[in-house]
């Protein structure tokens, strides 16, 4: 089954029991009602395709407080996850089964702290200003195999320096590349490019931009459905931000613009040009949105500790980690947070990760972006130059404002900033806290092998 480019909090109506029939008939025995966690993996139960009209009803409950970012108590009612039937995927290496992301349910409404819901509320505030947010996502991920000496590159070619575009370790990667390229087409969702990254044994797989809401349900079953295939290779893919310290990490660049939703115009390409980097007004003032926001966005898109090793200038034998710093904005320059493409039209945000919940995500940059067209704000000069040649005495002189460094720091620029209680909602707001402070607790505890190493026998 394809999936339907929609308006994207008005799913069109379905008819179920059609649906049920013309998918049995092509060989589907069951289907999934899936929905993330708060960090963007899936969840969901699985029933047999005779009882998808029950499925779409809602039928399938969800105890909360067994799902990390869902903050129920156990004496609350479930949740019930209502698939959108418009938008499922038929599992290209399990055909039998095909899965609808799901909105979550409780009390007969949709579930306020639902991550799929959060980008839903931003979505309806964007259509009340006439608009539609376009995302893209790219997929940037290593896949390895279990070497005699631990994890180590697919292809044993797979050791330069400078590995990335590489085009014979890319063909020595081919059988699982391809097998996931291919079941992403049959998917409909036109894969464009696909690459060996800046890392050894690192990919990007590029494809077309959608509306925000369908993007995350592809990213989300994207991460899914590439483990599955690695996995059936014998290999494994992580979407962890900075698996190595010494390679480029994992980035998931997000792609965006504006549409008017009566035209399906993009907004980002049309007006004047103020500074001269290839956007209209409006995306100026989305991009003002952004940065203004940019600390408490961060613990969102990169939200883990090791996201915070791959927000660094200097970290790779390539020679440079292609992450942002700087809380600036440019033309075609990637040592920027927000990068406008040499095409134009579009803002690219390049502190997002890999690892971050792509409903979540969006939500914030969104809610961001169009406080900035509300209040028309101005980004202020574009940065045309190397952001990484400044020292920091000369970042303070400029009054550029730095990203987090560490996940603590984020959380704490999340927690203050009004913007992210608004868009989470109480409960979620809270539990994304309590969660993350409590991941900086850990780690903060743990003794590294670094420790040891660097302490045990030095005194």
């Amino acid at each position: 089954m394809s999936v339907t480019d929609t308006t994207p909090t008005a799913a069109p109506d379905v008819d179920v029991s059609a649906l049920q029939h013309e998918l049995a008939a092509s060989g589907v025995r069951y289907a999934m009602a899936g929905f993330t966690d708060v960090h963007g993996r899936l969840k969901g139960k699985v029933v047999p395709i005779g009882h998808l009209p029950q499925m779409a009803a809602g039928s399938e409950l969800f105890t909360g407080a067994a799902v990390d970012g869902v903050p129920q108590d156990i004496n609350d009612e479930e949740v019930s996850a209502h698939p959108d039937l418009s938008r499922g995927f038929r599992l290209p290496w399990k055909p039998e089964v095909v899965y609808f992301p799901s909105t979550l349910f409780t009390e007969g409404k949709p579930f306020e702290a639902g991550a799929r819901h959060v980008l839903e509320r931003q979505l309806a505030a964007a259509a009340e200003l006439g608009l539609g947010f376009n995302l893209g996502i790219e997929t940037e991920f290593f896949v390895l195999r279990q070497g005699e000496n631990g994890l180590e590159e697919v292809s044993d070619r797979d050791t330069a320096e400078k590995p990335c575009y590489d085009l014979s370790t890319t063909l020595d990667n081919f059988a699982w590349l391809t097998e996931l390229v291919e079941a992403m087409d049959e998917l409909g969702w036109d894969v464009y490019s696909f690459d060996h990254e800046d890392a050894r044994g690192q990919f990007e797989i590029d494809f077309t931009y959608s509306d925000a809401l369908t993007m995350a349900d592809r990213v989300t079953f994207f991460r899914l459905m590439a483990g599955e295939i690695a996995r059936k290779h014998g290999h494994l893919a992580s979407f962890m931000p900075k698996p190595f310290a010494d390679r480029t990490g994992s980035g998931a660049h997000f792609n965006m613009s504006l549409k008017d939703l009566a035209t399906g115009a993009n907004l980002f390409e049309e007006g004047d040009d103020t500074h001269g980097v290839g956007v209209s007004e409006i995306a100026y003032h989305f991009i003002g949105g952004i940065l203004r926001h940019a600390k408490a966005i961060s613990a969102v898109i990169a939200p883990t500790v090791n996201s915070y090793k791959r927000l660094v200038r200097k970290g790779s034998t390539s020679g440079s980690t292609w992450a942002p710093v700087f809380v600036s904005y440019g033309d075609n320059n990637r040592t920027n947070m927000l990068r406008v493409p040499l095409a134009g039209g579009r803002v690219e945000c390049r502190a997002a990760d890999i690892s971050c919940n792509p409903y979540l995500g969006a939500a914030m940059i969104l809610a961001a972006g169009l406080e900035g067209v509300r209040e028309r704000i101005d980004p202020g000069a574009p940065h045309r130059e190397n952001m990484y040649e400044y020292s920091d005495a000369q970042i303070a002189e400029l009054g550029i404002d730095v990203l987090p460094r560490n996940l603590s720091e984020a959380i704490d620029e999340f927690q203050a900033d009004g913007l992210s209680r608004e868009v989470f909602g109480e409960a979620l707001y809270n539990a994304f806290i309590d969660l993350k402070r409590d991941e900086w607790q850990a780690y903060q505890s743990h003794i590294s092998s670094w420790e040891t190493e660097r302490y045990l026998t030095f005194f």
